[in-house]
């Protein structure tokens, strides 16, 4: 069903959602009995709520609007960034290791003596 111009939908805390996802996954109840317990009308909203909990954990079911992306998930952010400086540190692990090599092909070489 489409949403209506100033149709009001209704929102569930984060500990609702906690709880229908506990049901779920830990408990075994069906969507539709979930759905009943918490008087909700839409099963793709469970659905959304349960893709949301798979990907991102705990994180994924809070409501994000009106943040600022880089102020709410601190965590992913703190992985990403351990990910890049493990990438830069092998970079220049190998970089040096070349470098190393081009110094020694250099010695190695007989120099011109300029006259």
């Amino acid at each position: 069903m489409p949403a209506v111009k100033g149709q009001k939908f209704k929102q569930y805390s984060f500990e609702i959602k906690m709880e229908a996802i506990h049901l779920h996954l830990v408990e075994g109840w069906t969507y539709r009995r979930i759905m009943e317990k918490f008087g909700m009308k839409d099963r793709h909203r469970l659905k959304d709520w349960m893709k949301k909990y798979k990907e991102s954990g705990e994180f994924g079911l809070i409501d994000h609007r009106g943040r600022r992306e880089e102020y709410v998930d601190h965590d992913r952010q703190l992985r990403r960034l351990k990910r890049e400086n493990e990438m830069l540190k092998k970079c220049l692990e190998i970089w040096m290791q070349e470098m190393k090599c081009k110094d020694i092909l250099a010695s190695r070489k007989p120099q011109k003596s300029i006259q």
